[in-house]
């Protein structure tokens, strides 16, 4: 059995009606004439969106499958991106029910299945397939292990299919096991300057940057063994991209004279082969020595930047089917704590998609699980809708795949704390995820936000302090610092936490958590007229936002600091009711 199914079928009926179905149908035409009946195959049902055909021999169908996607390839040309036909093909070999009208059992659902792990242009076939063909001889094949389909108990052994030739058609990035975090290669930077001193520099710079790269947990770094070989070399992005299998690479030259260092550095994504980020920056050799210094830093920090938005970019104007599991993962994450609800709705799907492609992995659910707490603490839901049960179920889940994931621990405490207001288990959940896993700085920083609403001062900016420490160049440093001011709040350090807002919102204007405790330490120290200027940046992002809604939705309002906080939203300006 041959599933084909077209992707992103509505939208593309939405957008031109009869000219799609008129070259699906024209499609459907070709594929029955040209390609199924030469084959044996026979066409059991076409519907709008996809097609079901009948093979006597597996081989058969695979042959037929790779010469439809290679007329799509042909019926695509002329077409904008927009407005290209893509189809994702299942195929399986299994005992079925056969009449006139219709083929039934269980491996016909299970052929759909195959065909719902297929990015645009892919072909995924069962075990039982590639049993009967040969690779490289019929096709080439690449092993996807075992995967997790929806709705079936079981995993399933699949395979990717792609043409016999020199090169496989079946791209990286696009598999359902592919990793969450994106990589990025940095390749020592070009000596302009004296040859001698300039290969030691150069490496010198490219090592400082990979060390404090390698600090964040979010990126997948390239080890400068397999990175420093491409330095000077003559070979353009994509070659560099695909030998080190990595979509982001950091490079520059450099150039020194009496001691000062100049450096002009890019961000490019080797898929597209495009500049994502370029700088021209001006240091010290002497502090290249040194792995905490500004100049090593600005480069790290600029490149970690450039490459989250693009991120968020790609995956905000593609079909979530077509991107890779990291640019889903770092793009829900950094949108999920944006004010335009459309972009946190878009997160929820975004985390589904990955969870179908990812059953085994923890990651994705415990996200979503916070992602439902922020529906309550941003008051988009009430606190006696499903989301609390719906966020313990996805840590829940997460757990049983894996007991020690600290996320899933942390996010867990993270429910207990602002949607049960449990605070002792909140802080059982953390002490669990910080003994799984000393380094969690997400831990870290909930446990810190937890002191504080205990007024433990102390051991509120102990925590927050030691998250810090742990994440310098973490995608969500904004995260961070809203988070670490809150938890520094009852300390009475009012600049510090000033100075922490101030630097999350020039990374994030509209997370409106950072706008509240920033009013809260300006007025808090006297500082009236600059908090009121504060709360009219948080109304317009949140107009309905009242000192009320603040003490049904913090934790706080049962606490020291609960009347400490809303006094000072109040004379900030924020509404009672």
């Amino acid at each position: 059995m041959l599933v084909a199914d077209v992707m992103e079928s509505v939208r593309l009926i939405e957008s031109d009606e009869d000219q799609i179905v008129r070259r699906w149908r024209n499609i459907v035409r070709t594929t029955v004439l040209e390609f199924a009946g030469p084959h044996g195959g026979r066409l059991v049902k076409s519907l709008g969106d996809g097609m079901l055909i009948e093979f006597s021999e597996p081989r058969e169908a695979v042959s037929c499958a790779l010469q439809l996607i290679d007329h799509l390839l042909q019926e695509n040309r002329g077409h904008t991106d927009d407005r290209r036909i893509e189809l994702r093909i299942g195929i399986h070999v299994a005992e079925v029910i056969v009449d006139e009208l219709d083929l039934y059992g269980t491996g016909v659902n299970l052929a759909a299945r195959l065909a719902s792990l297929a990015g645009p242009g892919e072909i995924i076939i069962s075990a039982t397939v590639r049993d009967s063909i040969a690779d490289g001889l019929d096709a080439q094949l690449e092993d996807l292990g075992e995967c997790h389909l929806r709705h079936l108990p079981h995993p399933v052994h699949a395979y990717r299919v792609g043409p016999v030739g020199p090169r496989p058609a079946i791209m990286p990035g696009s598999s359902p096991l592919d990793p969450l975090v994106p990589s990025i290669a940095v390749i020592p930077f070009a000596d302009r300057g004296n040859a001698s001193d300039g290969v030691v520099v150069g490496e010198l710079i490219a090592d400082g940057v990979i060390s404090l790269l390698s600090k964040s947990t979010q990126l997948r770094v390239i080890s400068r063994l397999s990175s420093s070989p491409f330095r000077d070399r003559q070979l353009d992005l994509s070659a560099i991209g695909r030998h080190l299998a990595t979509r982001y690479i950091l490079s520059g030259t450099c150039y020194v004279e009496y001691g000062r260092l100049i450096l002009a550095v890019e961000l490019a994504d080797a898929m597209s082969q495009t500049v994502l980020w370029a700088d021209r920056l001006i240091g010290s050799v002497r502090d290249i020595l040194f792995e905490d210094n500004d100049l090593l830093r600005q480069v790290s920090e600029g490149a970690r930047i450039a490459l989250q938005r693009n991120e968020v970019r790609r995956a905000m104007l593609h079909p979530l089917p077509t991107l890779e599991s990291s640019t889903l993962l770092v793009a829900a994450v950094a949108l999920m704590h944006r004010a335009v609800r459309t972009d946190f709705i878009r997160v929820r799907e975004m985390l589904e998609h990955l969870i179908d492609r990812h059953r085994r992995n923890p990651i994705p659910r415990a996200w979503l699980a916070k992602w439902h707490v922020l529906r309550v603490t941003r008051g988009i839901a009430s606190a006696n809708t499903d989301d609390t049960r719906s966020a313990l179920e996805h840590t829940g889940r997460a757990l049983d795949v894996d007991p020690g994931c600290s996320l899933a621990l942390a996010v867990e405490g993270f429910v207990y704390c602002h949607m049960l207001r449990d605070l002792d288990e909140a802080g059982s959940r953390y002490e669990l995820a910080i003994e799984a896993n000393p380094n969690d700085s997400i831990a870290w920083l909930f446990k810190g936000v937890l002191h504080s609403f205990r007024n433990e001062a102390s051991s509120a900016v102990g925590a927050a302090d030691r998250a810090l420490q742990l994440s310098p160049l973490d995608p969500m440093l904004y995260f961070y610092q809203s988070l670490a001011a809150s938890a520094i709040l009852p300390s009475g350090d009012y600049p510090r936490v000033i100075e922490l807002a101030q630097a999350s919102l020039k990374s994030n204007r509209s997370h409106t958590s950072t706008y509240r405790v920033l009013a809260m330490a300006q007025a808090l120290s006297g500082s009236v007229d600059t908090a009121r200027e504060t709360v009219q940046g948080l109304l317009q992002l949140e107009p309905g936002f009242t000192v009320q809604q603040f003490l049904q939705r913090s934790p706080t309002a049962n606490t020291a600091m609960g009347p400490i906080c809303a006094d000072a939203l109040r004379s900030a300006g924020v509404p009672e009711n």
